[in-house]
């Protein structure tokens, strides 16, 4: 039966999981982090409950490449190189050049490559993890997946700021969104839970983890969402500060003596969000723990993060008139049933949203919202290698 590996690349990680096809079995899964930084922790996970665990330097991706796939024979996970049949890639940044799934050769990788001034941090390691495997497995297809690419059926009315239209014209300013692949999973799959086709289907996706978004999906296509130009945009997040007026960075930029914006930019990405407001954790779980004994801080923390997601949700039930089923998913949509309670139980009433308090004790699949709910909510845990592997086998013809 062959294989396919599903490949998240970080500026100094790889993530993986392998699946065989067509069964979609998970086989294997992983990650090799503190690439090109020295002392390398490499973690696989295969058979049943087996793990195989090591510390050393890898210089760099095609070094972590050509180690993860010799691991993985010495490890009887596959036989030979032969049983990979392909591999799918998650790239961050997709443009307005990429607006779906891509089979890869010498000049979609250049592409993709070019495309890192719109994510630095992703982009150019992902084509260089693109291009190791493909030295490694040369003749093999290798698809891209894209992050943006779900949101690129936005209008313009969504996706352009209110900004001279040359800026967009001449430079690409505008939103793009991300977490795409996350929520065209999530949406697609409530429309299975719920019956009926998605093209009938009016469907805001909650995306909060670490990094958190909402999107407005409307007859499965998305509509709006609410990062912007980068991942910074939207929500209140574990250490990114969404949305904020402007001049409020200059006006910092002044007060703390800070003269490159790099520096300013770092801290809306880094040191804000929870983590910020808190004073505790970019970790929800931390910041909860924090709030229920008592720190008053953190309690306010808690409610900044439930008020920006329901402002969200909010304006999306306007942009597509209505709303069939509102989903939560990633780290804390999937796991935090607190999180779920406070965002819609009393504020969404009006919309006819009510949550089952014994249906959403769960950290699994399920459809949480009462009999009386005029609106399906539901958790679904996302699974954003599946749809990589999908699309992989789908664009490189892979057959069993």
């Amino acid at each position: 039966m062959s294989k396919v590996i599903a490949v998240n690349a970080g500026s100094s990680s790889l993530k993986f999981k392998i699946y065989e096809v067509p069964s979609e079995d998970v086989v294997a899964s992983g990650q090799i982090d503190r690439i090109g930084i020295g002392n390398s922790n490499i973690s696989i996970k295969y058979g049943e409950g087996q793990k195989f665990e090591d510390v050393k330097d890898i210089a760099d991706h095609e070094v972590a490449t050509e180690f993860l796939l010799n691991q993985l024979n010495t490890l009887n996970i596959i036989t030979s190189y032969d049983e990979i049949s392909g591999t799918g890639h998650r790239v961050v940044a997709g443009g307005e050049i990429f607006k779906e799934s891509t089979l890869l050769d010498d000049e979609a990788i250049q592409k993709i490559d070019e495309l890192a001034e719109f994510a630095p941090l992703h982009n150019g390691p992902e084509a260089r993890a693109i291009r190791a495997f493909q030295k490694v497995l040369p003749g093999k297809p290798a698809v891209g997946i894209f992050d943006t690419s779900f949101h690129t059926t936005m209008p313009e009315v969504a996706y352009l700021y209110s900004i001279p239209l040359e800026y967009y014209e001449e430079f690409g300013a505008r939103r793009y969104g991300a977490h795409g692949t996350s929520h065209r999973y999530v949406a697609n799959r409530a429309a299975e839970l719920m019956g009926k086709p998605i093209e009938d289907l009016k469907i805001i996706t909650c995306h909060l983890g670490n990094g958190g978004s909402i999107t407005a999906v409307d007859g499965g296509k998305s509509v709006d969402t609410s990062m912007g130009f980068t991942p910074l945009a939207g929500i209140t997040m574990g250490t990114r500060s969404g949305d904020i007026d402007t001049s409020l960075v200059q006006f910092l930029m002044k007060k703390l003596n800070i003269t490159d914006i790099d520096d300013m930019v770092s801290i809306l990405n880094n040191k804000s969000g929870l983590l910020g407001l808190s004073g505790v954790s970019s970790d929800m779980r931390d910041v909860e723990d924090a709030a229920d004994n008592g720190d008053k801080r953190s309690q306010t923390t808690l409610e900044i993060f439930y008020d920006r997601v329901r402002k969200y949700i909010g304006q999306y039930i306007a942009v597509m008139g209505g709303v069939d089923a509102v989903v939560f998913t990633a780290g804390i949509g999937e796991n935090s049933g607190r999180t779920r309670a406070a965002i819609i139980d009393d504020h969404m009433a009006f919309f006819g949203m009510e949550i089952d308090e014994t249906a959403n004790d769960t950290r699994d699949e399920a459809k949480i919202s009462s009999e009386d709910s005029k609106v399906a909510v539901y958790t679904i845990p996302t699974d954003e290698e599946l749809v990589i592997v999908r699309d992989t086998v789908r664009l490189g013809n892979i057959n069993e």
